[in-house]
């Protein structure tokens, strides 16, 4: 790999994250499938559902982050047990990482039609951490910190969340990375791994129906913060035409919230502009896409970043129009 490219990624992880830690991988079309930000998610759509999502992120320069995932979350015959399944591979320049787990989920109704939902989830699996030396360049012949091969290391890690909804609104709170540092930091390693740093998730939205089964407006947000880096806050908002088209866009910038000495650069380079759509082709099958356009001081150096997404559930009719109100 290039010096100027591996430049322009330490540059764009600095601005972005603030640290050498691993981060977990940012998909913008998460508000197509929450689980995978949160557990308490497993078995919300109340069927067996089956998901894909690849980013392709910052297009164009060597070595730019990749990530894809699968999942597949169902709801038990006694409909309060969700279980879900993620697998994830990420990789960003000579660092390769794949991912499994396991979730579950428990819903308690609140009221009493049980048309409104609390649900508590935990979620349990590992990260393997991998580094291929052979892509990387060394400054110097001999040089300790870069291995010769391929590196690697795999850490148990938890997850847990807490998810309320009711047919026009959701608001969801988890912490994702829970003890994976702890256990990597007590291993003694040869070389630096990236370190996967807790994450917390706070997010929210409503529906507003504007014309009956013709157009509906959803606003919803995300909060994400890692204690370290710049906390990230997504602002969203979609129109669902006819039930059948999500089109919608979005604003991703950094904030402060509190103060954070570790924070490399100013905050708002990580801003973007997010465009996104969700197709119907079928009452089961769904098509996403999005694209994110930097406008921060970074956006020079950046390509775009595109993120293609398939879903597909096992509901009727009816129960497609109770649910699709959200995810």
């Amino acid at each position: 790999m290039g010096r100027r490219s591996w430049y322009i990624i330490f540059l764009f992880t600095m601005q972005s994250f603030g640290s050498f830690a691993q981060q977990d991988a940012q998909y913008s079309q998460y508000i197509f499938n929450a689980i995978y930000i949160n557990p308490a998610y497993a078995g919300y759509r109340e069927r067996l559902n089956l998901n894909a999502t690849y980013r392709n992120q910052w297009t164009g320069i060597n070595g730019a982050p990749k990530s894809f995932t699968m999942a597949a979350d169902m709801l038990m015959p006694n409909e309060r047990v969700g279980l879900s399944l993620i697998l994830s591979a990420d990789q960003l320049g000579a660092q390769k990482n794949l991912s499994a787990f396991v979730n579950y989920a428990y819903r308690f109704p609140v009221n009493e039609d049980e048309t409104n939902k609390l649900a508590f989830g935990l979620g349990a699996g590992f990260q393997q951490f991998g580094i291929y030396g052979d892509m990387l360049e060394p400054g110097d012949l001999g040089d300790n910190f870069i291995p010769t091969g391929t590196v690697k290391e795999i850490v148990p890690d938890v997850r847990a969340g807490v998810f309320f909804s009711t047919p026009r609104m959701y608001i969801g709170a988890s912490a994702n990375n829970i003890i994976g540092r702890f256990l990597m930091d007590k291993k003694k390693l040869d070389f630096n791994f990236p370190t996967p740093k807790p994450h917390f998730y706070l997010t929210a939205g409503t529906l507003i129906p504007l014309v009956e089964y013709e157009i509906d407006f959803k606003p919803f947000f995300l909060i994400k913060d890692d204690i370290a880096g710049p906390t990230v806050l997504d602002l969203n908002a979609f129109f669902l035409f006819k039930q059948k088209i999500w089109i919608g866009a979005g604003y991703r910038t950094g904030i402060k919230i509190y103060n954070k000495p570790a924070v490399v650069g100013n905050t708002r380079n990580t801003n973007a502009l997010i465009g996104m759509a969700e197709f119907f082709i079928s009452d089961k099958l769904r098509l996403g896409y999005s694209y994110d356009h930097s406008v921060g001081s970074l956006a020079g150096y950046s390509g775009s970043t595109h993120e293609i997404s398939v879903s597909w559930n096992f509901m009727n009719e009816r129960e497609r129009r109770v649910n699709f109100c959200y995810f």
